[in-house]
């Protein structure tokens, strides 16, 4: 369901699993890859600092200085917290997998669908948008593949988290669809609803079951959601923690102070400043709405009073027929 996700994180030395028969397994030379690519990361972001500190001081080339820094600084701690939870994200994966599998055909496609198109759109629109940053602003190659890569890492790691979290509320929509058809069983064929402790159809049975069986996926999925918000509640505050300084980054660039407050936006700052807004708040914005609406289908879960009573009779009945 999420392979683009997948895809380009092995591309960047992300993923250092391998995939046989949809079950995760840690990869020895990936995982060393993985490493790799992060430790050069920090040491080049951290030898870029050397060129970030220009000639000329005054308080706007200081602010700038600080601002880079913390963004150097932030990129570092999301690519080491990203390769320490390593082996807690493959087992979470995997079980999300298994969850997965239980939904409907229909349900599956239709949320495939929906994250192939996300990955595949924000990747593409991400790069562009750094190219056309660096290709008018005249930057070098070396600014350009770190750009990239710390981009890119933090997208494809929120990504991950917003597919994660729709598989979940996918998996709370099915529970509440299968509660909703066993409430509607019970209210259509109210004269097999148990009436005292010594009248037991098989087919409250089966309903019994069937609640056991929701309840223990429910618990699952539950499980699953705290062990989703303990690997990635670090780095979804990184991501916002990165989003507000580059926000102060455009401010302090695009205002300048000459006896008075000047706003200073040509044309291709203000293309650029659009876009990246555009995609900063798109990402934010879809990262807050995947957490709500997995909120608000978990929390529409309730059972009935129908069912509650078919659900706590039935130990009654159990020990009447001992007796």
């Amino acid at each position: 369901m999420t392979y683009p996700c997948f895809t380009f994180c092995r591309i960047l030395g992300l993923f250092p699993y391998k995939i046989n028969n949809s079950i995760f397994k840690a990869s020895k030379p990936h995982y060393i890859l993985s490493s790799t690519i992060t430790s050069v990361l920090c040491v080049l972001n951290m030898m870029f600092t050397k060129s970030m500190i220009p000639t000329k001081i005054n308080f706007k080339t200081i602010i700038t200085v600080i601002l880079n820094f913390c963004s150097i600084i932030l990129i570092c701690s999301f690519a080491i917290v990203t390769l320490v939870l390593s082996s807690p994200r493959m087992h979470l994966l995997q079980t999300i997998m298994e969850i997965s599998s239980k939904l409907s055909p229909k349900s599956y496609q239709k949320l495939s669908r929906l994250i192939h198109i996300k990955d595949i759109f924000d990747s593409i629109y991400i790069i562009g948008l750094i190219f056309t940053y660096l290709y008018r602003n005249r930057s070098d190659i070396f600014a350009v593949i770190l750009s990239i890569y710390a981009s890119q890492l933090i997208l494809q790691m929120n990504m991950l988290y917003v597919n994660c979290v729709c598989v979940l509320k996918a998996c709370f929509k099915e529970i509440n669809i299968n509660l909703r058809h066993i409430q509607k069983f019970i209210v259509n064929n109210e004269q097999h609803v148990l009436t005292s402790y010594y009248y037991y159809e098989p087919r409250n049975s089966f309903l019994i079951i069937k609640l056991k069986a929701l309840k223990k996926q429910h618990m699952i999925i539950s499980n699953t959601v705290q062990i989703l918000n303990t690997i990635f509640s670090g780095q979804v505050l990184i991501t916002i923690i990165t989003l507000t300084q580059i926000s102060l980054n455009m401010y302090f660039y695009a205002i300048e102070w000459h006896d008075g407050l000047l706003i200073n936006l040509n044309g291709q700052f203000s293309d650029l400043f659009l876009l990246a807004m555009i995609y900063y708040i798109t990402k934010t914005a879809l990262i807050f709405w995947a957490c709500e609406t997995a909120k608000n289908q978990a929390q529409e879960i309730r059972t009935t009073k129908c069912i509650r009573t078919t659900y706590l009779t039935a130990p009654e009945i159990n020990q009447s027929k001992m007796r």
